[in-house]
């Protein structure tokens, strides 16, 4: 039962919100509407699972002494210390709280989000030589768009922006309805196994 009963309510409460995505009605309207209210009203203990969960895994790293295990010690010291001190003083403007996230969490944010820009040039590196004719096509491409986005690209020729437009939306954008098309048929084939009750992952022990 501890299997089953989750399965039929995951199978019948998919099946209510595809029929209200396709055919709208006030009942399925309203019991929508009151869904959403119980999901904001469940999701505080959504947060505690996912505050239990982070503890354990990274205090089991602490007691094995994994590789790197300091790191666990730094997070469950962040999460103890942040989550007090927003107890303690609210996450008001002004409140330590958020002199936190102003001067911790942001700058650290966004130097994760400078570092992309290292992974990008280093994954342009190495996809862009002219290894084969596939690739010296897409470095030929690729150089193309980045002149056409520039300045510089018109004052070489005027044909660079419009070439590079035409690479936007014609073959680029072909390439991407499609991936777009695939993923939408992959989405729909695992909701399909999800409903049928095929995929059963989610509930644990990997059948």
């Amino acid at each position: 039962m501890k299997r089953q009963i989750p399965l039929l309510i995951v199978i019948v409460l998919g099946f209510i919100f595809a029929i209200h995505t396709f055919v709208p009605h006030k009942v399925s309207s309203d019991f929508f509407d009151w869904y959403q209210t119980w999901i904001k009203a469940i999701s505080p203990f959504m947060v505690l699972l996912g505050i239990m969960s982070l503890t354990m895994v990274h205090s089991t790293k602490i007691k094995r002494k994994v590789p790197n295990w300091q790191y666990s010690v730094v997070t469950m010291l962040a999460l103890v210390g942040t989550g007090a001190i927003g107890f303690i003083w609210g996450t008001q403007e002004g409140t330590p709280f958020m002199w936190l996230f102003k001067n911790v969490q942001m700058p650290m944010g966004a130097t994760m989000f400078s570092l992309l820009a290292f992974y990008i040039a280093s994954a342009a590196y190495k996809a862009f030589r002219a290894r084969s004719a596939e690739a010296t096509v897409l470095l030929i491409a690729a150089m193309i768009v980045m002149l056409g986005q520039v300045p510089i690209g018109i004052k070489i020729s005027k044909w660079i922006p419009e070439i590079s437009s035409w690479i936007l939306n014609v073959p680029n954008l072909a390439a991407k309805r499609g991936i777009a098309l695939g993923v939408g048929l992959g989405m729909t084939a695992t909701s399909l196994k999800i409903l049928l009750g095929i995929e059963r992952t989610y509930l644990g022990g990997g059948d």
